[in-house]
């Protein structure tokens, strides 16, 4: 989930992620029989840039939404596969991960998830100044919001970037911060000593009823029970 927006991906599919939101993520299928395997890799935006340049047609178009689902056929999982095969040959890793990788990117940027990813490499791409933004917002959650400060270091103004934050995100700035200051609460709670009024100051609420309200309707429980539960299912149970 980002925002209200939902994405859906199983076998066959990927999702990806052009920047660093606040999502919330469920394992709906899953058993002993037929665990939950999932690949994650971390593209590198100075590999972006440099493929951009093999690339026509790399202007910069209106932000896109910074999570899309696609599927990927024999093309992808190929190299992708052979990135995994080199964890059984560790001493070629560090001469041909990076040339799997850079194919992979390559492969991504030129094909259906290309528009997604390109706006990376952009530095003046509107995704990259939207990302400046949340970069500000993620090193200052427990602040309050500065809009119009924040449209300056997006090189926008303040109406410009609150419609292409929300293209970008799903959400206003305002429901970005709540959202990252939530998620952090949801953190701090997994401590068996965590004090909630305590942990909603720290994250920026002046009021510990307004901040169990908000969590509560991200979360579906107030932050002490929510903390309680997620503390009892990371705790593993000795069979007698």
């Amino acid at each position: 989930m980002l925002g209200e927006r939902a994405y859906r991906y199983d076998a066959g599919k990927c999702l990806i992620a052009s920047m660093e939101v606040p999502i919330r993520a469920e394992i709906t299928r899953a058993a002993p029989e037929r665990p939950y395997l999932a690949f994650s890799l971390t593209l590198d935006p100075a590999t972006i840039s440099d493929l951009l340049l093999e690339l026509d047609g790399t202007d910069d178009a209106p932000a896109g939404a910074a999570l899309a689902v696609h599927a990927f056929g024999p093309e992808l999982a190929h190299p992708l596969c052979r990135l995994l095969a080199l964890c059984d040959r560790p001493r070629d890793i560090a001469i041909l991960a990076p040339l799997v990788r850079r194919e992979i990117t390559w492969l991504l940027l030129s094909g259906p998830m290309g528009p997604a990813l390109r706006q990376i490499g952009l530095a003046g791409s509107r995704m990259a100044r939207i990302g400046r933004a949340i970069a500000c917002i993620r090193e200052g959650f427990a602040d309050q919001l500065n809009i119009r400060q924040l449209a300056e270091v997006a090189g926008m103004s303040p109406a410009t970037f609150h419609r292409h934050f929300k293209a970008v995100t799903a959400m206003t700035p305002v429901q970005y911060q709540k959202q990252l200051r939530l998620q952090e609460a949801r953190r701090l709670l997994l401590s068996d000593d965590a004090d909630v009024a305590r942990i909603g100051y720290a994250i920026g609420y002046e009021s510990p009823s307004q901040f169990s309200r908000e969590y509560r309707r991200l979360f579906g429980s107030p932050p002490g029970r929510d903390g309680q539960e997620i503390r009892r299912s990371l705790t593993p149970q000795v069979e007698g």
